[in-house]
């Protein structure tokens, strides 16, 4: 082709008021010429004086962007649409100046009791610059098809029950959610240790978050794995992460 782009732009995910640069960058055989597009809702728009290669922004609301490149000879080729994702949930200020766009969570998912049949649904968001990809995990095991930031299960089964957590991470690094408990149909109801017959009671602590070292999924397989073993040997267990 007369034209090729040799950097896309990338999608960020920040808190309102941030500033961030797109990028696009190409080469082609005669000079080139740049202009950015942004859409909001259905309202796709030239921004006006969006001319260089790099366009700096404020970030106020969500919006999807897109550069055009042309030449002399009227060829012209689209970059990738990017997302800026703007959390207006997060104090302008926040992250901190050191922020390198490392991931930040910012919306953790809740608990949740799911009648048998139901969906089920929970919810995660991160900050990161590029925008973090996801990846949920239930009882420590990586669920294959999960990755957004919606876990969504349109019918449940009794074998949804457990303890999900979701992985946010981008090339900086990565951000654990809090792990939280789903429970499915006889499970929904809740147990209180005051309602427990007399008896053996553990108590299993799987610490995954560290502050000067990087965390770690062993901890939380094996809270998991001992949690089974305990019940299989008369106990009442309490699993507890972090």
């Amino acid at each position: 082709t007369a034209i090729t782009i040799t950097e896309q732009p990338a999608s960020v995910s920040v808190p309102v008021g941030y500033s961030v640069t797109l990028r696009c960058r190409a080469q082609g055989r005669t000079s080139l010429q740049y202009q950015w597009f942004c859409q909001y809702q259905s309202d796709c728009r030239l921004i006006p004086g969006a001319t260089n290669q790099d366009l700096p922004i404020i970030a106020e609301q969500t919006q999807l962007y897109t550069c055009r490149v042309n030449d002399l000879h009227r060829n012209a080729v689209f970059s990738d649409w990017v997302k800026v994702e703007v959390h207006q949930c997060v104090a302008r200020g926040v992250p901190p100046r050191l922020w390198q766009g490392e991931p930040v969570i910012v919306v953790n998912p809740q608990e949740q009791r799911v009648e048998l049949g139901q969906p089920l649904q929970l919810q995660c968001a991160a900050m990161g610059v590029p925008a973090p990809s996801y990846q949920w995990y239930r009882n420590g095991n990586l669920l294959e098809q999960q990755k957004r930031k919606k876990l969504w299960i349109t019918h449940t089964k009794v074998s949804d029950s457990g303890t999900y957590l979701c992985c946010a991470s981008n090339s900086h690094g990565e951000h654990w959610t809090n792990a939280v408990d789903v429970h499915i149909g006889e499970q929904s109801q809740p147990t209180s240790l005051c309602c427990m017959s007399p008896g053996k009671i553990a108590l299993l602590v799987g610490n995954n978050r560290y502050q000067h070292h990087p965390n770690l999924m062993a901890p939380v397989r094996d809270v998991f794995e001992l949690r089974h073993l305990l019940e299989h040997l008369g106990f009442q267990v309490v699993s507890l992460l972090d």
